[in-house]
């Protein structure tokens, strides 16, 4: 894992300024540094070294030097592919998976992006032609930003290297910020900072000739829920892609170990690490001695299986960490410091962790979920002017508790107006989501008058946002379009960008055996009917792995890895 560069800029030696960019990416890759320029290009790597220790470093060339690559991620499935090309001729001078990417292209073009099953963002560079691909992975678990203006173009593995550059302004993105305060993260290629937008995840772009000449996906996510799939069936097949996301995401030339919580998900990562005949499963469980630390369930599962687990408590001072927390994630959130105090405990004793990110929004397992799927039919069976009868009643709720200031009564509010949205399953899941501009006029409530009138004006509602992920499942039930588009936006720019800032804070990759794309294509044929049963949660998942796991896992709660910064705070 690692941090890559780059800048495209004409009649500019940027030497300096790109040595700066790279001490700023040091924690994304500490083993190695280096740059390479080509007439107005010039690349930057930071190296966390995982793969191929000896002969890994880059940039990295092709045989005659026509081509170039800097590469942040793994791809699990490299040695197939290694082996697909060397039956075509083509002749490897390493053991990495990032030739392979280079030598793909070769042979492939960028059909070769179709073959890739890994966590992956990188730029590949030809000087012949000087033109620089970008690409980043199917889920966007790898992080790449960039900007692009009146010729200037930079690309990042993080916004704060962009910022670098004396062109790029310090400016506040108003409709980025817009959408974090409705939903806690930024939806889509926007982000904070005006002007350095994300590669979005399962997209190429190509720049040229001083602009960006495209800007495409390569692949899409298309759920087809397999009706006549029985639970047998069902539950064999997540067995065979679990363990097989697991078996390829061990590859590693460095210690590994596991995120144990306690859970369904990690445990499940253990169990199949087990049942490979990993020698030393290595297990680290974390807790801020609060009621939601899993210290005894992960205990449990780690006995289970006789792993070397080791366990940390910790008792934080949350607004001594902020600063450096969110220096790291570039975003203000809250749920930040357990994965920054994760990483920072295993960082001495590991390079690689596994986590079981992915596993709620595959199998449904949010308590967003379970209100869902009771109405999972019913929102196709309301009519239209039903759908504006009920809007209105909303609407005249809202305006009686704004008249009234009547605040203790919210709760009350949102609850009514989620039973009035029946019919309309985008507004259903916002409101479920407690995004509040569903009601245009909360901008009275929330925003200062200097704002509200450009706010109103010119950004649009976070409705708008989810629109089209909706527009793309509208033929699915309410459940099934819910998993799809929390797996585009909430998961993507939400947890991901959490869990690689926060590991990367310490130089920990973090894999996502739950994300593998296989298993990925698999779960999104299984039918809503089996992933939730009774309104229970994850009812097949469970299901499958009851024989495997002690019975406490099986059953128990789903907690979440949190922490309260108010608690933490009364103990200062």
């Amino acid at each position: 894992m690692c941090g890559i560069i780059g800048i495209v800029e004409k009649h500019a030696d940027r030497s300096e300024l790109m040595d700066r960019m790279l001490d700023v990416l040091a924690h994304r890759g500490p083993d190695a540094k280096s740059m390479f320029r080509h007439k107005d290009t010039i690349l930057g790597h930071r190296r966390l070294s995982i793969i191929d220790l000896e002969t890994g470093d880059q940039p990295m060339f092709n045989a005659n030097r026509s081509r170039c690559i800097v590469f942040n991620g793994e791809i699990y499935n490299f040695r197939e592919i290694r082996q697909e090309l060397e039956a075509l001729g083509r002749r490897f001078r390493t053991n990495s998976d990032t030739e392979v990417l280079l030598e793909a292209y070769e042979v492939f073009g960028l059909d070769f992006l179709a073959r890739l099953n890994g966590i992956f963002a990188f730029a590949l560079y030809d000087l012949e032609k000087e033109e620089l691909l970008l690409v980043r992975d199917h889920f966007g678990i790898k992080p790449l930003h960039y900007y692009s203006r009146d010729g200037l173009f930079l690309f990042g593995s993080e916004q704060k290297t962009i910022l670098q550059h004396p062109e790029v302004p310090r400016a506040l993105n108003y409709r980025a910020l817009h959408h974090q305060l409705n939903l806690r993260y930024t939806q889509g290629e926007e982000t904070l900072f005006e002007g350095i937008k994300r590669l979005p995840p399962a997209h190429y772009l190509v720049y040229r000739d001083g602009a960006i000449q495209s800007l495409k996906p390569y692949w899409r996510l298309q759920p087809s829920p397999r009706q006549n799939m029985d639970e047998g069936e069902a539950m064999e097949q997540l067995h065979v892609h679990l363990r097989q996301a697991v078996e390829r995401q061990l590859v590693s030339d460095v210690p590994l170990g596991v995120y144990l919580s306690g859970g369904l998900d990690s445990s499940a990562i253990v169990q199949k690490m087990h049942e490979l005949g990993v020698p030393q499963i290595n297990t680290f469980t974390l807790g801020f001695n609060e009621p939601t630390d899993e210290f005894p369930d992960a205990r449990r599962v780690a006995e289970h299986f006789g792993t070397h687990h080791q366990e940390l408590s910790l008792t934080l001072n949350p607004l001594e960490e902020f600063p450096k927390v969110i220096w790291h994630a570039e975003e203000p959130k809250i749920n930040l410091l357990q994965g920054f105090n994760m990483s920072r405990f295993v960082q001495p004793q590991i390079k690689v962790a596994l986590g079981g990110l992915g596993g709620d929004e595959l199998l449904a397992g949010y308590d967003i979920h379970r209100f869902v799927y009771p109405f999972n039919r019913v929102h196709h069976l309301i009519p239209e002017p039903l759908q504006r009868l009920l809007q209105w009643k909303s609407d005249f709720v809202f305006q009686v508790q704004t008249s009234v200031n009547g605040l203790p009564y919210d709760e009350y509010r949102r609850g009514v107006q989620l039973l009035l949205s029946i019919g309309q399953i985008e507004r259903f899941y916002l409101i479920l989501r407690n995004v509040w501009d569903v009601d245009p006029g909360f901008y009275r409530e929330v925003y200062h008058p200097r704002l509200r009138k450009a706010m109103q004006k010119d950004i649009p509602r976070v409705e708008a946002q989810f629109h089209e992920l909706f527009a793309q499942v509208k033929h699915l039930n309410a459940l099934d379009q819910v998993l799809f588009v929390e797996a585009q936006s909430k998961m993507v720019n939400d947890y991901l960008l959490v869990e690689d800032r926060m590991s990367m804070a310490h130089s920990i990759e973090e894999r996502v055996p739950f994300l593998d794309l296989d298993l990925v294509h698999f779960g999104f044929s299984i039918p809503v009917g089996l992933k939730i049963k009774h309104n229970q949660t994850k009812y097949l998942f469970r299901k499958a792995m009851a024989p495997y796991l002690p019975p406490r896992i099986i059953s128990k709660k789903k907690w979440g890895f949190t922490v309260n910064p108010i608690n933490n705070l009364r103990k200062t």
